[in-house]
């Protein structure tokens, strides 16, 4: 069985405590607490519990401890996987939908997102889960919120005359 792996010795337990205290995320805070436990003797099972966590998971947060110090406990959030659209496909794309459908080509009379998956895979050919679309959507600035439809026999005049008018007094 392997041995534990050493702390670095540039801070102290005390000064780990200290900067748990000024720490602004609640993560950060238990896993310098966990990590002065352990500076102190405590068992690393016990130190582990301290934070929330298995002892596995403290070995690895004492691996990034000790490579890049107290920087090193902070939560890396990631930004999610690379568009498959390029940024003049997207804009296309965005181009497109507020121009709307056009009822002989595109066979709608509104933009729903399984006709949008259609249509990108028939023009760039990259292939979206119809929920992606959605996602897609929203990260070019669309809402899921659409205007009613309009019917494209409708006329003007005739539904101004329709229209009731109120007495003139």
């Amino acid at each position: 069985m392997a041995g534990a792996i050493a702390l670095r010795t540039d801070y102290t337990a005390e000064a780990l405590r200290r900067l748990a205290s000024r720490a602004r995320e609640a993560n950060v805070a238990r896993r310098l607490l966990s990590l002065a436990a352990v500076r102190e003797g405590v068992s690393r099972g016990d130190a582990a519990r301290i934070g929330g966590m298995d002892r596995q998971t403290l070995r690895d947060w004492v691996h990034r401890f000790n490579a890049l110090g107290p920087d090193g406990l902070r939560d890396q959030w990631r930004n999610g996987s690379v568009c498959r659209l390029t940024a003049d496909q997207q804009a296309e794309l965005s181009a497109l939908i507020m121009a709307g459908p056009d009822r002989n080509r595109d066979g709608v009379v509104r933009w729903r997102r399984v006709d949008l998956k259609r249509v990108i895979e028939e023009r760039f050919g990259v292939s979206y889960h119809e929920r992606h679309v959605s996602t897609l959507l929203k990260r070019l600035g669309f809402s899921h919120v659409s205007a009613r439809p309009r019917h494209p026999g409708q006329d003007p005049s005739v539904m101004d005359a329709f229209k009731k008018t109120s007495r003139q007094s």
